[in-house]
């Protein structure tokens, strides 16, 4: 399962979100280190269309995606030399497979810290930035002494270099406009800031009319990074109280009174999910209904060992037909009368929201 790290600094609202997102009970307190070691649980990935398949398959169980959210203990200036509970935070963020920046953009007396995002930003990115750099220059001094007996080894060195380059005016990585090779290359060094990025800042309660503005604001910033950084802003403390009701059409109501649709943790997780190139796949029946992920361009068969690694081994040919069109004519018997479900290959690649059967042999 995918992991996406809360990062941010103290008294941002990362243990918030992380409670909105899965249902966890972590400490959420107004001091810093209230988290010292990381909390760790599942968010479900909200799907409408696999509501509505699962209504009309009359599923008895539904099963939804999910990705696994890790709420990692608040930076600190200083963190990339080890102040406050820096070594052991930068090594719990070299974990998750993407980083999800809390920033705080919200003012109040009682909580101690910075309520400018940006603020956070610089503080958050230069950390990181700062310990990428000390691990590209040890390894970029191995290298250098193996290019001199392995001319194959060149190709690293220029990778290193030019993230070196990048950190040593302390820009993280994933806006430093490096090539997909070069990051590519630098991927088994597991740098910090060789990662896909999403930024949720936190306004308050009181500042819902400026969400825009300031998720603008900070998007801005985030120009240089192009398709490696989502934004995304949000009131978490309320977010927070929302996901705390069991009632959906009590949550709702809250929800809508504030003005907020759906709410943005909803379009969060899809986002989260959507960043690193994940996409869905669903079964529909009486007994069950289920979002399977895979990555985009997987083939059907790689798709098919999703479910069990004996329906890609003994792989024959796949059922298929879309979501849509699938609640269109109201069922897969149906469906199946009226010549709709097509038949495909080894060399099909399901696209998102593909309604599949496979058929197998071991």
């Amino acid at each position: 399962m995918e992991r996406f790290g809360l990062v941010g600094l103290p008294n941002a609202g990362k243990s918030s979100l992380y409670n909105a997102l899965t249902g966890g009970g972590a400490l959420a307190a107004p001091y810093a280190f209230a988290t010292k070691d990381p909390n760790i649980g599942v968010a479900k990935v909200p799907d409408e269309r696999l509501d509505r398949l699962a209504a009309m398959s009359k599923s008895r169980n539904v099963v939804h995606a999910a990705v696994q959210v890790v709420d990692i203990g608040g930076l600190v200036e200083g963190a990339s030399k080890g102040e406050g509970l820096g070594n052991k935070f930068l090594a719990n963020i070299r974990e998750v497979d993407a980083i999800v920046f809390v920033l705080r953009a919200f003012a109040d007396d009682d909580v101690p810290g910075p309520d400018d995002p940006l603020e956070h930003l610089r503080i958050v990115e230069l950390e990181l930035a700062l310990a990428d750099l000390e691990t590209v220059e040890k390894r970029y001094n191995q290298a250098t002494r193996q290019a001199k007996l392995d001319k194959a080894a060149a190709g690293e060195l220029d990778a290193l270099q030019a993230a070196y380059d990048a950190l040593s005016a302390g820009t993280p990585l994933y806006r430093a406009g490096l090539s997909a090779d070069f990051r590519a290359t630098l991927r088994p060094y597991f740098l910090l800031t060789n990662r896909l990025v999403l930024a949720v800042v936190n306004v308050g309660e009181a500042e819902l009319d400026r969400i825009t503005d300031v998720e603008e604001r900070v998007r801005a910033e985030f120009q240089s990074a192009g398709d490696n950084v989502e934004v995304i802003g949000m009131c978490v403390q309320l977010e927070a109280e929302a996901a705390a009701i069991e009632d959906p059409a009590e949550r709702a109501e809250m929800l809508d009174g504030f003005g907020l649709g759906e709410g943005a943790l909803f379009r969060m997780v899809r986002s989260a999910y959507h960043l690193l190139g994940l996409r869905t796949f669903l079964t529909t029946g009486d007994k069950e209904s289920r979002a399977w992920t895979f990555y985009a361009g997987s083939s059907a068969p790689e798709c098919a060992g999703r479910i069990h690694t004996d329906f890609q081994r003994g792989f024959i040919k796949a059922e298929v037909i879309h979501w849509d069109e699938l609640l269109d004519i109201g069922s897969w018997t149906k469906a199946k009368e009226l010549g709709k479900i097509r038949i495909e290959g080894k060399d099909y690649h399901p696209t998102d929201g593909d309604v599949m059967e496979f058929r197998f042999n071991v």
